[in-house]
């Protein structure tokens, strides 16, 4: 393919992730609004709340105004006046950028990666802020800057994702072995010895692999929670009396928070654990909530104070332990015999521990934001809290997991020694 064709096949790719990303709550809307309300509502009211939810999954900012009357019906605090809700459904990140790997992984195929995935940006830039405009209304808002702006980012994380990880990409002849920035790079790597070289890279794999492994045993949590706790979760169900349709829509509403509430689980593992509203608290500590929103979900919630709440924190210190085993050879080969092999040892650690925490801090980051008015303008966890007690955790386990092979090592020598004598 010639550099127009990738571009334009680029752009169409663009528009079809949008088009699914929008579909996406768009199809139980408008199964709604024909069964349940009989077509008797605009059906563009529909469009312009799936527009907004497909923007709001994407870091997009929602300024909301509710009628007056109304707001004093829902009996929430800080209702009657115009509010932001910020926080974004996760699930509809995740599909932009699952859909974006596709993309990025078919350009890997063409010679003009470059161009394409320019291309597929600002397309998407340039259709995030059309459905940002058709999906603006009285008393619901998205801000069009960041229309224009984070679902398109979204996407391109996506696409180099996927463009990075197809082990079959060509060569780019806009990028490729003879690039002068190539050059430059290489060159300026080739600078730092190799064995410091891959410290660095081993670093990084380490911290990936702990912060990998606490949110998978997040979700494997969070899936039992669910399970044990089917009870009190269908309960609200019951209470909310949404009928088939709305129950549908509620729960595929929850599956979109789903990532959001494994990296709550996550933050409760690494310490800080998270808040429901300003003054709220779900941590080891224990428990403290007002008036939460009513979704069936939080029925699983702890209740008061753990018996083993501390046992939790044990998570992220095994997860930076196995990392740091799993890893031992390979920083065994870089620093045994070198000069201040001990001060190497300590920045691995340290740096695979900021690594580990800083994927945990993005992520807190990410599922964090006002969920509403008044008090629920403080959801999510504490990202700082997050990245402070992640990076102590993280580094003191791979410090300790690094420190027992060398003790290993050294009895190793110490009785092959013995035995020789």
């Amino acid at each position: 393919m010639n550099r127009p064709v990738t571009a334009l096949l680029s752009a169409l790719d663009a528009l079809i992730v949008v088009a699914i990303g929008v579909g996406i709550p768009l199809i139980p809307l408008t199964l709604l609004w024909a069964i349940q309300f009989e077509l008797a509502v605009d059906w563009l009211d529909f469009w312009r709340a799936s527009g907004d939810l497909w923007l709001l999954g994407n870091g997009v900012d929602l300024a909301l105004a509710i009628d007056p009357a109304l707001a004093l019906q829902l009996g929430v605090a800080g209702a009657e006046v115009p509010f932001t809700v910020g926080i974004a459904p996760l699930g509809l990140a995740l599909v932009t950028v699952l859909l974006g790997v596709r993309s990025g992984r078919r350009l890997g195929a063409t010679a003009y990666p470059v161009t394409g995935g320019a291309a597929g940006v600002l397309a998407f830039a340039g259709l995030g802020l059309l459905v940002g405009l058709g999906s603006t209304a009285v008393g619901a808002a998205p801000s069009l800057t960041q229309a224009a702006l984070l679902p398109a980012l979204v996407y391109a994380l996506g696409l180099v994702v996927g463009y990075a990880t197809n082990p079959r990409r060509t060569p780019s002849f806009e990028f490729g072995p003879a690039s002068a920035l190539r050059m430059r790079g290489s060159a300026a790597v080739k600078r730092v010895d190799e064995r410091d070289r891959g410290l660095l890279g081993l670093a990084l794999r380490a911290g990936t692999i702990a912060a990998a492994a606490v949110v998978g045993f997040s979700a494997l949590a969070m899936a039992l929670i669910l399970v044990t706790n089917f009870s009190p979760i269908v309960a609200l169900y019951e209470g909310l009396q949404a009928g088939v349709l709305g129950g549908v829509s509620l729960t595929l509403a929850q599956l979109a928070l789903l990532p959001n509430l494994i990296v709550w689980t996550a933050s409760w593992f690494v310490g800080p654990g998270f808040a429901l509203g300003t003054g709220s608290a779900v941590s080891p500590l224990g428990t403290q909530l007002g008036l939460v929103p009513a979704l069936p979900v939080l029925g699983a919630l702890p209740e008061g104070t753990p018996a083993l709440g501390f046992v939790g924190l044990l998570v992220p210190v095994a997860a930076g332990f196995i990392a740091a085993a799993v890893l031992r050879p390979a920083l065994t080969q870089r620093v045994q015999g070198r000069p201040g092999a001990l001060w190497r040892t300590l920045a691995t650690a340290g740096l695979a521990g900021a690594v580990g925490a800083g994927i945990l801090t993005l992520l807190a980051l990410a599922s964090q934001g006002a969920a509403g008015p008044g008090r629920l303008a403080d959801v999510g966890p504490d990202a700082g809290w997050v990245l402070l007690c992640a990076f102590g955790e993280f580094t003191v386990a791979m410090l300790l997991g690094f420190a027992t092979g060398a003790v290993r090592r050294t009895d190793a020598s110490r009785s092959a020694a013995a035995d020789t004598l």
